[in-house]
């Protein structure tokens, strides 16, 4: 039986610097075939030329043992090739509906139709979505698992998962294995790119791990171990305590001065008289599951979003009371929100790492009308470059060019650019790997030290765990609990997010 996939000798170049370099690779039909690596290490961009982004400079590309050459994502999907992206490719003014059936309308269609097939199908995947609700209403963690539906709806034999559980709560990650479980009992083939380890040791038949843009080792998932993989794709050892998933490695800091007071903070029905503190030189874990409105209480905070005009609650920073009326005002006030949507609300992809960091020392405090120094704009990026380690091919390439933990480190550069003193990381290490992981917490942890306050919002309880000198459960629009680090434990903090 031919391979549902295979690249021989495949390569790919950008403006002749190759992402790839001489990859042979197979994917069996009927089978889950997990592509590991860090950010850069080519796991998407391999994925994007058998999904029809991008063709090869060099090798070939065959399917069901026959050569192609696909032009576009829809020749690919003409072939039985979806692709669900890290970073979600959906119409943000249409409903979930019309998303999930976008380029396989009918002649004639009937919106209540459509919305019952819609409905019918997420019932069937296990997501609880409303197909009538606009993609842009929608969190992360919803437009990912409409991005699924879709791609599963295509009936597609060949499926391409992007970080496809980085947003997922527990229970919604188990209807995605059990999902991705019957797609290959069907018989379809399946690549699973995740930076989460032990998913990819229990969900994959084969482990491929790249590094810098070459095959590295392809086996059994049962041939592997987490730190078998770790060394293959960073090359060295990495401990537990770098990766960020160990247990905790100091004593808590001491609270300084109460930087930020939330005081029945109120939001419609995403946030319900919410309290919560945030102290100097603290770092304040975030934990609660999708909708828990943990993100809306930040965006609050931060002038994103407007608590209700009536009954809101009042908001107090450094002890006084602010209403922030837009998110400039925030920033002014030494307020850094990191968004945890950073194609949508972090970046402008198609200009450079130092104009994208450099607009953020011109959000505070700049003159609006005064002539921008491009040389001081391009040293005080070199700097933030240097200091959180972002690699790519010189400071003027665009960011879409950039993997995604890199274009992460960008972001979080473009708001410490404003030297903050209340800094709100949103899922900092979303889609992010084992390497950046560690340089990013070491970033957070050097913020705290400084006497910066510090609030993280996560979704990995590893994470939590290790960062947090106190821990706040958001649950149903709510602060519900709050521990000391000492106090905590994995078993308590999910208890209190889902009782």
């Amino acid at each position: 039986m031919t391979d549902a996939a295979e690249f021989r000798n495949a390569t790919k170049e950008f403006r002749g610097n190759p992402a790839i370099v001489g990859v042979d690779f197979t994917l069996r039909r009927g089978e889950v075939h997990a592509l590991l690596g860090e950010n850069g290490a080519g796991k998407s961009t391999l994925a994007k030329v058998l999904a029809g982004l991008y063709p090869l400079t060099a090798g070939e590309m065959l399917l069901a043992g026959r050569p192609v050459t696909l032009s576009s994502p829809a020749d690919a999907l003409a072939h039985g090739i979806a692709m669900v992206f890290q970073e979600t490719n959906l119409v943000p003014s249409m409903t979930v509906a019309q998303n999930i059936f976008l380029g396989d309308e009918g002649f004639f269609n009937r919106l209540r139709g459509i919305n019952i097939k819609a409905q019918q199908h997420l019932q069937r995947l296990g997501f609880h979505i409303e197909p009538t609700a606009l993609v842009s209403s929608l969190g992360a963690a919803r437009k990912q698992m409409v991005e699924i539906a879709r791609a599963v709806h295509h009936r597609a034999t060949v499926f391409i998962f992007d970080e496809p559980t980085a947003t997922l709560t527990p229970e919604e990650k188990q209807h995605f294995f059990a999902l991705v479980e019957r797609l290959k009992g069907e018989g379809a083939s399946i690549i699973f790119i995740s930076h989460a380890l032990e998913e990819a040791l229990a969900v994959a038949d084969r482990i491929s791990v790249l590094r810098d843009g070459r095959l590295i080792v392809t086996d059994a998932a049962s041939a592997f171990t987490r730190e078998r993989i770790v060394q293959a794709m960073v090359g060295r050892q990495l401990t537990d305590e770098l990766y960020g998933g160990g247990a905790r490695r100091r004593e808590a800091r001491e609270p300084g001065e109460r930087v930020l007071a939330l005081d029945n903070v109120s939001m419609g029905k995403a946030v319900r008289s919410a309290s919560l503190s945030v102290f100097a030189g603290q770092v304040t874990g975030l934990f609660g599951l999708v909708g828990a409105g943990r993100t809306e209480m930040m965006k609050i905070a931060a002038g994103v979003l407007k608590r209700d005009l009536f009954h809101g609650g009042r908001i107090r920073l450094d002890g006084r009371p602010v209403r922030f009326r837009v998110p400039r005002q925030a920033v002014e006030r030494g307020i850094a929100y990191i968004t945890e949507d950073r194609k949508l609300d972090g970046l402008f992809d198609t200009m450079s790492i130092a104009q994208n960091i450099f607009l953020g020392r011109l959000l505070k405090g700049a003159n609006p009308v005064a002539p921008v120094s491009m040389r001081e704009a391009r040293a005080k990026a070199a700097e933030w470059i240097a200091a959180l380690h972002i690699r790519s091919i010189s400071d003027e390439a665009r960011v879409v060019e950039l993997s995604g933990g890199n274009q992460q480190k960008v972001v979080i550069a473009k708001s410490l650019i404003q030297a903050p003193r209340l800094i709100i990381f949103d899922e900092p290490t979303r889609g992010v790997d084992v390497g950046a992981i560690a340089e990013i917490h070491q970033t957070i942890e050097a913020l705290a030290d400084a006497g910066a306050a510090v609030v993280v919002i996560s979704s990995y309880l590893p994470e939590i765990m290790n960062l947090s000198d106190r821990i706040l459960v958001a649950r149903q629009g709510r602060i519900v609990e709050e521990m000391t680090i000492d106090e905590a434990s994995e078993e308590a903090i999910m208890y209190a997010a889902v009782h």
